[in-house]
C-alpha cells in the first residue's frame, strides 16, 4: 500500500476514489498510522501538515490513540501533536475527555480544548473538569473556558457532588472550584457562599500582602488611610465586599465583563481593589479605561483632582514601558499641586516637593552645559511613589497593615457572582 497515493486519493475530485481511499484508510489504521506519523519527522509547517491531519480526521478514533501514543513516545513534536489533536470530531470526544484528565497540564489542556471545540458534554468531560481544579493552582489550558461553555449542564450534577458524603472532600473541592469557574459565585448555594465568606474572614488577619510591582508596567492610585471612604464614591464603586489582597490583586487584574444596558446595548463592567492600609496608605488597582478614561493626559488629571476632593489627598502613578510613558501626580483638595510626565523629554509641573531631590543639586549637573527648568526634581514613578505613599513592589511582611482590603464593581446592580472564573484567597 502506498500512503501517497492514498493522500493524493482523497484530494481528488473524483468522489468514488476519495470514498475508497477512507475506506481503506479506517480498514488498515493500526499500519496507516505509524506510517502517517512516520513520514512528518522535521515538517515545522501546517501547511505541510495538512494532507496527514485530514487522513487522520477521516481515520476517527484509533488516528487519535496513535497521535497519542506517538506523542507520548516522543515521535512527533509538542507542536505536531497539537495540530493534530485538534482535527478530531464527536467519535473521539470521551477520548478528548480522558486526555483532559491527564496529569500531565500540557496534554490535559489539549483534552479541554478539543471538549470546548465540541461543546461535548459528558459525564466524563465533568469528571476531567472536577480533577483539574481539585489538583491545585496550575488549571489547564481551555479548562475554565469549558467550565463556562457548559456550566448550565453541569451546575446541578457539580452542587449534587458538593454534597455527596460518599465523595472524598478533594472531590468536593474541585467541583466547588469548577463551580465558580463556570458562573461565578452566583453559582454556588447560600450554605457555599457563607463558607467562602467566613473563610475570608479567617484569612485575612493572618496574609501577607504582596502587590504587583512597580517594576512592571501599570497603575495604580494612592490615597489616604484616615480618608479612603471617600475614593468609593469619586470613582463610582459599588457592592464592596471584604478581600484578601490575593483575591483583590487578581480580580483588579482580571476579565472584564459585557452586561445589558438600556436600548439592547451592553455595558462594561470591572472589578476594582482598594487595599487594607499600608503604612498608613490605601491603594487602588483596577481597569484604568473603566476607572480613569480612554484619555491618558486629560482623564488622569481630572480622576486624580476629582478623587482628591472626596479624600484630601489622591496620587496617580501611571506607566508604559512599550509606549515610553512614566507619569506620577499628587492632587490636594481638587487641583494637582505637583505632577510629572514624561514620553520623551521629562516636564515638571507645580513647585519641587520637600523630599525631591532637584536636578541643580546632582553631582552629576553642570550648569554650564545642562539645562533643567527651575521645577526640575525627581524623575519617575517608580522612584517617587515610595517618597509619597507607598512602594507596591516594597510591600510584604514588613509593612505596617490595618484593616482589610476591598473589592469593588464599576457598576451598580450586577452583583460580584456574574464574574465567572475562580480566586484564589
Amino acid at each position: 500500500m502506498k500512503i501517497e497515493s492514498l493522500l493524493e486519493d482523497l484530494d481528488s475530485e473524483d468522489a468514488a476514489r476519495v470514498e475508497a481511499a477512507a475506506a481503506q484508510l479506517v480498514a488498515q489504521a493500526d499500519s496507516v498510522v505509524p506510517e502517517l506519523l512516520r513520514g512528518v519527522a522535521g515538517v515545522q509547517r501546517t501547511a505541510d501538515l495538512q494532507p496527514v491531519m485530514r487522513a487522520l480526521r477521516l481515520i476517527g478514533p484509533p488516528a487519535f490513540d496513535g497521535v497519542l501514543a506517538a506523542w507520548r513516545r516522543k515521535e512527533v513534536t509538542d507542536w505536531q501533536a497539537g495540530r493534530f489533536l485538534g482535527v478530531f470530531d464527536q467519535r473521539s470526544a470521551d477520548q478528548y475527555a480522558a486526555l483532559a484528565a491527564d496529569p500531565d497540564y500540557g496534554k490535559s489542556g489539549d483534552g479541554f480544548q478539543g471538549l470546548v471545540r465540541l461543546r461535548a458534554d459528558s459525564e466524563a468531560g465533568l469528571l476531567a473538569l472536577v480533577d483539574c481544579f481539585a489538583r491545585g493552582r496550575l488549571v489547564p489550558y481551555k479548562a475554565s473556558d469549558y467550565a463556562r461553555l457548559l456550566h448550565d449542564s453541569f451546575r446541578p450534577r457539580l452542587r449534587s457532588l458538593r454534597r455527596d458524603p460518599a465523595v472524598s472532600p478533594k472531590v468536593r473541592r474541585g467541583a466547588m472550584a469548577a463551580l465558580v469557574a463556570g458562573g461565578g459565585a452566583a453559582a454556588l448555594d447560600d450554605r457555599d457562599r457563607a463558607a467562602i465568606e467566613r473563610l475570608i474572614r479567617v484569612k485575612i488577619p493572618h496574609e501577607t500582602p504582596s502587590l504587583p510591582s512597580s517594576t512592571l508596567s501599570g497603575w495604580w492610585m494612592a490615597v489616604p488611610g484616615a480618608s479612603y471612604e471617600g475614593v468609593f464614591e469619586a470613582l463610582g464603586l459599588h457592592d464592596r465586599r471584604p478581600v484578601t489582597v490575593a483575591a483583590g490583586v487578581a480580580a483588579s487584574e482580571g476579565r472584564e465583563i459585557q452586561v445589558p444596558a438600556q436600548e439592547g446595548r451592553a455595558r462594561t463592567v470591572g472589578r476594582a481593589f482598594v487595599t487594607p492600609e499600608l503604612d498608613g496608605w490605601r491603594l487602588v488597582f483596577g481597569s484604568f479605561e473603566l476607572l480613569v478614561g480612554d484619555d491618558p493626559w486629560y482623564d488622569m488629571i481630572e480622576t486624580v483632582e476629582r478623587v482628591s476632593v472626596h479624600c484630601g489627598q489622591a496620587q496617580l502613578f501611571f506607566l508604559d514601558d512599550a509606549g515610553g510613558s512614566d507619569v506620577w501626580m499628587v492632587a490636594e483638595n481638587g487641583r494637582v499641586i505637583r505632577r510629572y510626565a514624561a514620553e520623551s523629554d521629562p516636564e515638571w509641573e507645580g513647585d519641587p516637593l520637600p523630599w525631591e531631590t532637584l536636578a541643580v543639586d546632582d553631582p552629576d549637573f553642570d550648569p554650564g552645559y545642562d539645562e533643567a527648568p527651575s521645577n526640575a526634581g525627581t524623575t519617575g514613578a517608580r522612584s517617587a511613589c515610595a517618597y509619597l505613599s507607598v512602594d507596591p513592589g516594597e510591600v510584604g511582611p514588613d509593612t505596617e497593615l490595618r484593616g482589610h482590603g476591598w473589592l469593588a464593581l464599576t457598576a451598580p446592580g450586577v452583583g460580584h457572582g456574574a464574574f465567572p472564573g475562580t480566586l484564589r484567597i
